[in-house]
């Protein structure tokens, strides 16, 4: 059979003086990535400078419903009252209406801008928070003008998460712009980062120890979690970072529940 009866192979190559070289199969697609071109495909709902804002409101929210209903239900529910730190406690209405409302209008005010590019390795957040913390406590002009609002539920419940002045909103958002742009993360992973950072936020204080809480499925005692932050809301001079021990630990500011 002379060349000119050879037919061409899809994926061959032919170069003079060379055997034929098969093409490499293009290279899988990141683990991710399909599931974010089907994200960038709804451009008119994600392009829009307002979704940032809704898809944070609508996770904090939904993430403090289900301890906003067993805080209702616990009366009905007397079971749930061994999971909770403080059984006596539920938050009335009047505690409840000023933390959406301040809520919704830290969102519309200020986080408008930030939140698009909210992202944190935890570690890093943790770190950030716990300087900005104990300079907050340490410093009794900044404490009284910024932090204290934070401090006024001594037992913490879900929806008090937010509860907190313009400035400390501020400069949480502030340090989650600033590790974005550091790391570059994938946007994919912004979202991601950002839903778990509001969860973990929700969670510690939600007032709600459970089987399952996150400082029980993190061994060695390096996540604080619930118990650890509500620890802070009723003894303010120890346990300053929001997630982890490690910081704690080191500046000998961490403190155990009673067991």
């Amino acid at each position: 059979m002379g060349p000119g009866n050879c037919s061409e192979l899809p994926g061959v190559q032919h170069s003079p003086g060379a055997p034929p070289a098969l093409a490499l199969p293009p290279p899988p697609p990141l683990l991710l990535q399909p599931l974010w071109d089907r994200v960038r495909a709804w451009d008119a709902l994600t392009g829009s400078p307002f979704f940032p804002v809704a898809f944070s409101i609508t996770a904090y929210l939904s993430f403090c419903l289900p301890f906003a209903l067993l805080d209702a239900l616990g009366p009905w529910a007397p079971a749930l009252r061994r999971y909770k730190i403080h059984p006596g406690f539920r938050p009335s209405a009047r505690q409840l209406l000023p933390c959406v409302a301040r809520t919704l209008y830290q969102h519309a005010v200020l986080v408008l801008p930030l939140v698009g590019h909210v992202v944190l390795g935890l570690l890093l957040f943790d770190a950030e928070v716990f300087a900005w913390h104990v300079l907050h406590h340490r410093v009794p002009w900044l404490y009284r003008s910024f932090h204290k609002v934070h401090h006024q539920n001594a037992a913490a419940f879900a929806l008090a998460t937010q509860y907190m002045s313009a400035w400390e909103l501020f400069s949480l958002g502030f340090f989650d712009l600033a590790n974005v742009t550091l790391l570059g993360c994938h946007p994919l992973t912004v979202l991601v980062f950002h839903l778990v950072n509001i969860w973990l936020s929700v969670e510690s204080h939600s007032g709600y120890d459970f089987p399952w809480s996150t400082h029980r499925l993190v061994p060695f005692g390096w996540y604080g979690g619930v118990v650890h932050h509500d620890l802070h809301h009723s003894r303010p001079n120890c346990n300053f970072a929001p997630y982890f021990t490690h910081w704690d630990k080191m500046m000998g500011t961490l403190q155990s529940a009673p067991l």
